[in-house]
C-alpha cells in the first residue's frame, strides 16, 4: 500500500512541476515577446493549467478535424492550432493577454520549446 502512495505522490509532483515549468515559460515569454502580457505568477499558473487541459482534451479533437489541411501543409497547420489554443487560453485568464495572432504564434512556439527543454530535466 505504501508503494502505491509513493508512486501516486511522484506522479502528482511531476504534473505540478510540469505546470510550474510552463508557467515560468509563460512569464519568460511575456518578458521577451512584445504583445504577451502576464501580470504575475498566479495568472501564469492558471494559464499554464488551462493550456495543459486544452492540450489534453481539445487539441486531439482539433487535430482529427483538421487532418486533411494538416497533411496538405505537411504539419505546419499544427502551429496555427497551437496559436489558437494560446489565444483561447488568454481569453479565459484575467491577467494573461495576447495582442494578436502572430504574437500568439510566436508565443506558443516559444512556450512549447521552453517547456519541452524544461520537461526533459524532470524525466
Amino acid at each position: 500500500m505504501v508503494g502505491v502512495l509513493v508512486v501516486a505522490y511522484y506522479v502528482y509532483m511531476k504534473i505540478i512541476i510540469k505546470i510550474l515549468i510552463t508557467a515560468l515559460a509563460l512569464l519568460l515569454a511575456s518578458s521577451i515577446i512584445p504583445g504577451i502580457e502576464v501580470s504575475g505568477l498566479y495568472p501564469a499558473i492558471i494559464a499554464a493549467l488551462i493550456l495543459g487541459l486544452l492540450n489534453v482534451f481539445i487539441k486531439p479533437l482539433l487535430i482529427i478535424l483538421t487532418l486533411p489541411i494538416t497533411i496538405l501543409t505537411l504539419g505546419l497547420f499544427m502551429f496555427f492550432i497551437n496559436a489558437a489554443l494560446f489565444i483561447f487560453t488568454a481569453s479565459f485568464v484575467e491577467g494573461f493577454a495576447v495582442s494578436g495572432f502572430i504574437t500568439a504564434l510566436i508565443g506558443s512556439f516559444f512556450v512549447s520549446i521552453v517547456s519541452a527543454v524544461g520537461n526533459t530535466f524532470i524525466e
